[in-house]
């Protein structure tokens, strides 16, 4: 089974049932498939299989059709984060070589200015208009090819995505995703979570991100996708409103900003069935917010990476309804184990460790990477022991429940202690001022680091800094809590709405 398979499977049984959703514009899964038949072909004239094409863009119809399109014609899909800098996008798109570039007009400007760095793109192709001299115009290419599937098909093993990671602890490494990891994510999470056919889904997320496999989710369910162009709290309930969605999706930070918005209570939400979050740790406060303003919606949350494919661990809206009942700690994990992948918490030399000890999350399944584009030194490492290296120390609980505690490159040793960033942001989160929160180690000459806490207030209030270094002394043990407190207007973040530590490190290091 190919990654478009999801689309013609939908389209032969339902052709006429709306499967995207983007301001003015209503895609039906007939026309997604024929669309995406179209790009295939029209790509079989500018490259050959095996080839990248990378796309630079924000959220539009167009990035939906290379989805799928692009694997469809046995080409990899690079996914460029439109937020970089020009700097970085000329290093990933010349460390993946792609031969085609596909992008937008309001990008267009910055193509012209890297071009001439770009030692492989032979071919640009604009989307929604503006192409200039030499460009390919998307819509014209697309029309004038056939809506047949193309007579080669690739292997369900070949590159489908190539998506570079992060980089929230150093440069970008391409995540390279076949037909089959995408296949394997998308099963895990259809026969897991609590999905409905034929339902309206908004969708936030830019595309750039693995978070972009809830579509051929959505697609093999024959769900209808509310697309936005980029997240704006006000125009999400707007979305929620008119197009009556059952449910939604986004980041902590967006529920966060959503939950805070002075007009919230303006609009009519009765759609909406479940809310399902991720990308990022959530803060327990932030739930519990969200469950009292929407006390019929169920939340669902899912953990992943872009290694993953997607999500591996999940909580049920009954956990989290539970747990309002309960012990309301189990609302700061990520869940269980979804059914089709296997994890592990371990140590160093690869031996389990106990129920409540702190180790490295490890996996392994189908919709594990095939590999890191063209890093075998990254491969060895992250594949150490035959198993998948996340990155992440984690514990389990008696229940089965994971709890993310730190990446392991963000934790802090202060005096010889281990400090958990997210155990300290979790007591940060109680406070009523704080917005948003991130906790960092810096470099000290006595205790080999400084516990620092970043503090985004919320809008219209203050906070003294000792008031925070008090409550966290009150709620942990002393050598936890922050010996600096730096207040910001913004955190720095990815295209994901992950805080970018990194980052942060560099931007407030002479401020302490």
């Amino acid at each position: 089974m190919l990654l478009s398979d999801t689309v013609t499977y939908r389209a032969r049984s339902r052709p006429d049932d709306v499967a995207l959703v983007f301001e003015e514009t209503v895609v039906t899964y007939a026309d997604l498939r024929d669309r995406l038949h179209r790009l295939a072909n029209a790509l079989a004239d500018l490259a050959a299989p095996g080839d990248r094409v990378a796309i630079l863009s924000e959220n539009r119809p167009e990035y939906i059709d290379c989805y799928y399109g692009v694997p469809r014609a046995g080409m990899g899909l690079c996914f460029i984060n439109f937020r970089l800098a020009p700097r970085e996008i000329v290093r990933i798109i010349n460390d993946a070589e792609p031969s085609v570039l596909v992008t937008e007009a309001p990008y267009l400007e910055l193509v012209n200015q890297i071009r001439t760095e770009l030692t492989t793109v032979k071919h640009v192709i604009v989307a929604g208009g503006g192409a200039g001299p030499g460009d390919i115009v998307y819509e014209d290419m697309v029309a004038a090819a056939s809506p047949e599937p193309p007579a080669d098909e690739p292997d369900p093993g070949d590159l489908a995505w190539l998506i570079y990671t992060s980089g929230t602890t150093g440069m970008p490494k391409g995540a390279m995703l076949s037909h089959r990891n995408l296949l394997a994510a998308v099963n895990n999470s259809a026969i897991t979570w609590e999905f409905e056919p034929h339902e309206t889904a908004l969708s936030p997320w830019p595309l750039c991100h693995v978070s972009g496999y809830l579509f051929p989710l959505m697609h093999q369910l024959g769900n209808t996708v509310v697309l936005m162009r980029s997240y704006d709290p006000e125009q999400y309930l707007a979305l929620i409103e008119k197009h009556r969605c059952t449910q939604a999706t986004g980041a902590p930070t967006m529920l966060n900003m959503l939950f805070q918005h002075p007009k919230f209570a303006d609009f009519d939400l009765s759609s909406l069935k479940r809310i399902g979050y991720g990308a990022a740790a959530m803060p327990a406060e932030v739930i519990r917010t969200g469950m009292d303003k929407l006390p019929g919606v169920r939340f669902i949350t899912g953990f992943g990476m872009t290694e993953l494919s997607g999500n591996i661990f999940y909580m049920t809206p009954d956990q989290h309804l539970a747990a309002l009942d309960g012990d309301q700690s189990v609302l700061s994990s990520v869940g269980q184990l979804m059914t089709l992948a296997m994890a592990r918490v371990v140590d160093d030399a690869m031996n389990d460790v106990p129920v409540g000890a702190v180790g490295e999350l490890v996996v392994q399944g189908d919709q594990v990477l095939t590999g890191y584009w063209r890093r075998p030194d990254a491969n060895e490492e992250a594949f150490f022991g035959g198993w998948f290296h996340s990155g992440d120390l984690a514990k389990w609980d008696a229940d089965g429940n994971l709890y993310i505690v730190d990446r392991k490159k963000d934790m802090i040793i202060t005096g010889g202690e281990n400090v958990y960033s997210r155990e300290v942001e979790e007591v940060l989160y109680t406070h009523p001022a704080v917005a948003e929160a991130a906790v960092i180690g810096l470099p000290d000459p006595m205790w080999g680091e400084k516990i620092v806490a970043v503090i985004q207030p919320r809008v219209g209030m203050t906070v003294d800094p000792d008031e925070i270094i008090e409550l966290c002394r009150s709620q942990m043990a002393s050598y936890k809590k922050p010996k600096h407190v730096v207040f910001v207007e913004e955190l720095p973040r990815n295209a994901a709405g992950k805080i970018l530590k990194r980052e942060l490190r560099d931007q407030v290091k002479t401020d302490v």
